[in-house]
């Protein structure tokens, strides 16, 4: 009896030992300009760093203070599918091109065995000129937004099929990373010019704009060869990736519109006003979560990623009790964010591995990997450059759709009408 005692003392002890340690705290620090990855390698690489530096003054900020937390943030500790290792997108807004890119990577290799690197920025070339013609049939009454949607990509495919990145890189000029700051102005300029001249050419406006992304990002190939054979994008799509667009839906959980429909996802960079999300209630879409990936499937994944739980010292997504403890974290929670705003449509990133039940603790952990120089401020030799380690909370509350292979869902699917 007394060696029970004694025993269940001291694994009481270790409890309160782990969970002081894991107690949300909260720091103020003062962000110096010029500093991370976007400011000492992107900037310097598309020669703005000066002029940026004096744009950004330092200022202070409350972050969680992580220090001292047992955090699971080595991507060697998780369950893995196979995936490329990870793309800077650089000075660009395409990260839902290159979160839904490699999990189409990751799909190829999953179905047929192949490792491909297809090309992210002949996506977004294609993805312009949609945008662009949208712009221009109705008369300027359409968003022309850097962004845009994960499940773009399928419709892009249907019509303009997918290249190698070696046959479009999307980057000239011997530069390191993407840069589109200066294409985007100038082909928002053109296209605003058009409600002053009345010009509403179609064909001469969409000219126009490919001239534009020629010059900075390069002529996209209308024929290339992989492996001795000579294919085009639409063939290459076909016959050697072997991936059907069709096959790929978007699950979105959010409780503004009626759950078990398909509904329209309300934000800016839904842009062509897309209606195709299967709307779930949000245990099931975690639960759906949890299930693609412990089956061996990734996602592209979205949400918010501006949280004061968002550390960019660990690398670790964390949803602070002094925001909102766990067993608060609910579809209100959820909603209430998205309606004031706090959570916003910020970032696409693929889901490529989980970790079960963290330390005995009931949580999963999930390991993403990144294409935006917030993962890279770490030693480009860590094993964390690029990656982010996302506490099941933090997914639950902050993000808000996936993309996903249709038989992963095939169960939430049967439900709606």
């Amino acid at each position: 009896m007394n060696k029970i005692i004694v025993t269940t003392g001291l694994f009481a002890m270790l409890i309160i030992s782990s969970q002081a340690q894991n107690v949300s705290k909260g720091k103020v620090i003062t962000e110096e300009k010029g500093k991370g990855f976007y400011y000492e390698s992107i900037l310097k690489d598309v020669n703005a760093i000066e002029e940026k530096q004096a744009e950004k003054e330092p200022y202070k900020c409350f972050i969680m203070d992580q220090s001292g937390m047992d955090l699971p943030n080595n991507p060697e500790l998780y369950k893995t599918v196979w995936t490329n290792p990870t793309q800077s997108q650089g000075n660009t807004s395409t990260c839902w091109s290159f979160s839904t890119t490699s999990f189409y990577e990751s799909e190829v290799w999953r179905q047929h065995g192949k490792k491909v690197e297809i090309s992210e920025i002949y996506f977004v070339y294609c993805e312009y000129i949609e945008k662009a013609r949208q712009f221009i049939e109705k008369r300027g009454n359409s968003l022309f937004p850097d962004g845009s949607e994960g499940n773009a990509l399928a419709r892009i495919m249907e019509t303009y099929g997918a290249v190698p990145d070696e046959a479009f890189t999307g980057i000239i000029n011997g530069r390191k990373f993407h840069s589109h700051e200066k294409m985007s102005e100038e082909m928002n300029t053109f296209l605003n010019s058009l409600k002053i001249s009345n010009a509403w050419n179609v064909d001469s406006g969409l000219e126009t704009i490919k001239s534009i992304m020629n010059h900075y990002i390069g002529v996209p190939p209308t024929q290339f060869v992989v492996e001795g054979k000579t294919y085009t994008p639409q063939t290459y799509l076909k016959d050697y990736l072997k991936i059907d667009p069709n096959d790929f839906v978007e699950i979105l959980s959010y409780k503004q519109e009626p759950y078990w429909q398909q509904v329209e996802y309300k934000v800016p960079d839904n842009w062509w006003h897309n209606k195709d999300y299967y709307n779930v209630p949000l245990n099931d879409f975690m639960q759906a979560v949890k299930n693609a990936i412990k089956s061996g499937y990734t996602m592209s994944i979205g949400g918010d990623v501006s949280e004061t739980g968002f550390s960019r010292e660990t690398n670790c997504a964390i949803v602070p009790d002094y925001d909102i403890p766990s067993a608060y974290i609910n579809e209100d929670a959820r909603q209430f964010r998205f309606s004031n705003e706090t959570t916003t449509d910020d970032h696409g990133m693929q889901l490529i591995g989980y970790l079960e039940n963290y330390k005995g603790l009931g949580k999963d952990w999930f390991l993403i990997k990144d294409s935006s120089s917030g993962s890279r401020n770490v030693d480009e030799s860590s094993p964390n450059f690029g990656y982010y380690f996302f506490h099941e909370d933090y997914i639950k509350l902050k993000m808000m759709g996936f993309t996903v292979h249709k038989d992963a869902v095939k169960d939430l699917l049967k439900k709606f009408k």
